[in-house]
């Protein structure tokens, strides 16, 4: 896919007031690579196992149909992908057959791809590609895959959005409530008190002693009023505690709405990053300016005050430091790191992440003998385009106390997989080789 449609649908995807218009976007895309192509969006109702309704982009309008497909019908090797998210689950040769399943219409003569859209963990709804046979090219599902990316993060911004606004009004149900139930308790309980005022306790009236049967039932009177009186406080006290179990609830709901607007204000801090990075792509065009701009765009979220990206090295099993901030300056650009040796070519050879979070416990790890780390906590990230390793990001030396963690790791993966898709498309290892003559 050429850069321009994602950055324009970067851009398109973070103005978008609804889930809509984010997916009118979404097939204004799909126009521009295959005017053959079909995609549908299908809400999935987890307490039914029903995929509800289903809305498909054609041209400037959404067409909304009603769907009764259940994942039932699928196989299961298909359900277990969708519920995983993160990859498309092709349909082959039954192509035909589960695209009439979910309201395709002609041409069928295509292949048919799943996706499940997956935000904290949980099935939301499933996305469907619907692309012609080809015997030549590059196919739409290659070229789509970063743009539905994109997609997806936009789908769990508008979630986290919805779900804040339910908390909220639930949060004000609760609330009204209980105050509404604690008024109406408080009228009664000073009604049942005045009346125990107004009855005098017993010996305070002036009692003939020729009648004792009137001596004996004001007694009576008064023990009862006492049982009263005692009867209103043990309901008060009862109130007050299960006035304190909601004060309790409340707390925690107020937590929670702190923790989901958190994560909404990262997620689109995310979607921020996205489209620079996408722009710069999109602008750049001299290898050592996308570098840096990709570089210093991962280093400042991440608040590193050391930071390296390297990149493959046309030569096998070596990786070259295509640029660098902060680093001793004995370690210049274009120095190699064979596969396999010190942090980064481990962690290039492992294709997985590398994480130390404590400062104070680190100093003994046998990796912070390598020349680019120098604190106790840090990130090595490698960089992994359709199972092509593209480079390695490191990132040390944070500028706050804290060290990094499992979150932090996480962030760097969405922001690693955007770098690796500019790289790879911008031919960026090879170009900057040359630029750097390191080759």
């Amino acid at each position: 896919m050429p850069p321009r449609p994602l950055a324009s649908l970067a851009h398109a995807l973070g103005a978008a007031p609804n889930q809509d218009a984010a997916l009118l976007a979404l097939g204004e895309t799909l126009s521009e690579l295959d005017r053959g192509a079909q995609v549908a969006f299908f809400p999935y109702d987890a307490r039914r196992e029903l995929l509800r309704e289903r809305l498909a982009p054609e041209g400037a309008t959404l067409r909304r149909d009603r769907s009764e497909a259940s994942l039932e019908h699928l196989p299961s090797a298909i359900r277990a992908t969708l519920l995983g998210g993160a990859s498309f689950a092709e349909l082959g040769d039954r192509s035909g057959e589960f695209g009439r399943l979910l309201g395709f219409q002609t041409p069928l003569d295509g292949t048919l791809a799943l996706r499940g859209v997956v935000v904290e963990g949980h099935l939301v709804a499933v996305l469907a590609l619907l692309e012609p046979r080809r015997i030549f090219g590059t196919r739409v599902l290659d070229r789509f895959a970063a743009a539905v990316e994109l997609f997806d993060l936009c789908v769990g911004r508008f979630w986290e959005r919805e779900a804040r606004e339910e908390a909220v009004r639930t949060l004000e149900d609760v609330t009204q409530h209980v105050h509404g139930a604690y008024v109406r308790r408080l009228a009664q309980l000073e009604r049942e008190l005045e009346v125990a005022r107004r009855t005098p306790p017993a010996g305070v009236p002036a009692v003939p002693a020729t009648a004792p049967a009137e001596r004996v039932a004001a007694e009576r009177l008064a023990a009862q009023q006492a049982e009263s009186v005692r009867r209103a406080e043990h309901r008060a006290q009862k109130l007050e505690e299960q006035l304190a179990a909601h004060a309790a609830t409340l707390e925690q709901t107020q937590a929670e709405l702190l923790r989901r607007g958190e994560t909404l204000r990262q997620t689109e801090r995310t979607l921020y990053l996205i489209d620079r990075v996408l722009s710069l792509d999109a602008a750049a065009h001299d290898p050592r300016q996308l570098v840096d701009g990709l570089l210093a765009l991962v280093g400042d979220d991440m608040q590193a005050q050391r930071c390296s990206l390297m990149l493959k090295a046309p030569d096998p099993d070596q990786l070259y430091l295509a640029a660098a901030r902060g680093l001793s300056p004995h370690i210049t650009e274009g120095s190699r790191v064979r596969l396999g040796e010190g942090v980064a070519g481990r962690v290039a050879a492992s294709r997985e992440p590398l994480l130390v979070r404590d400062v104070r416990d680190a100093g003994a790890h046998p990796l912070l003998r390598d020349q680019y780390f120098t604190s106790g906590s840090f990130i090595s990230f490698p960089l992994v385009y359709h199972d092509e390793l593209v480079g390695v990001v490191n990132l040390t030396n944070r500028s706050t106390r804290a060290g990094y963690t499992d979150a932090d790791v996480e962030r760097v993966r969405l922001l690693g997989l955007v770098i690796a898709l500019v790289a790879t498309h911008a031919q960026l290892p090879g170009r900057l080789v040359a630029h750097l003559e390191v080759a």
